[in-house]
């Protein structure tokens, strides 16, 4: 039987230019390297966050509390691995 991993919690935008390009890029990079797939949420609006044009379009701020749910084979991973570029704020400030 084939059981399908997830992983999800809640991330905050806590650099000072909130989920810009450079801030976006380094998301979507992170996000790549792994088989799950990642999906970021606000509000209403979800995007993969491979995409940096989806991204940016969730026109996150700093203080934004995000969704972040991943499936796949290496969601905890993965999850842990997103969780950490929000809280190292990009490698930003």
């Amino acid at each position: 039987m084939f059981v399908v991993k997830v992983a999800e919690g809640t991330v905050e935008v806590k650099n000072k230019l909130g989920l810009h390009l450079r801030a976006a890029s380094t998301l979507a990079q992170t996000a790549a390297r792994f088989a799950s797939t990642v999906t970021i949420t606000r509000a209403k609006e979800s995007v993969n966050a491979r995409s940096v044009t989806g991204l940016m379009m969730l026109g996150a701020g700093t203080g934004t509390k995000l969704k972040v749910k991943v499936e796949g084979p290496d969601a905890d991973e993965a999850f842990k691995a997103v969780q950490a570029v929000f809280e190292d704020k990009f490698g930003e400030d």
